[in-house]
């Protein structure tokens, strides 16, 4: 079950909500069809709940959306990119363990 506080952001929609966001945004980029994708999510949404109001978790489909992932030069999904302050200030390649992810979140808020 996707956790409502998860924000689903467009090629539309990205400077709005992760560039001008007032806290730092965490961006998964994602597809349908992608195996580490569904194992990251319900982690994601774990994490949504106990990092509301610290950081924004956010999720891109690159297979709807592909002007941002280019830009960003995304290759291979799931790609996690914390954002703080409208700046790229992060970026992991691939699933992560729940620890693994607050490791990464943690280092980004500091």
């Amino acid at each position: 079950m996707a956790s409502e506080l998860i924000k689903h952001v467009s090629d539309a929609s990205f400077e709005g909500d992760v560039l001008q966001s007032s806290i730092p945004v965490l961006v998964d980029y994602w597809a349908e069809w992608c195996g580490p994708c569904k194992m990251i999510a319900p982690i994601l949404d774990e994490v949504s709940v106990a990092y509301e109001g610290k950081v924004q978790i956010a999720k891109m489909n690159v297979d709807e959306n592909r002007d941002i992932p280019a830009k960003f030069g995304i290759r291979g999904i799931p790609t996690l990119m914390m954002f703080k302050n409208g700046q790229l200030a992060a970026t992991k390649v691939g699933a992560m363990s729940k620890s693994q992810l607050t490791a990464f979140i943690d280092q980004h808020l500091a």
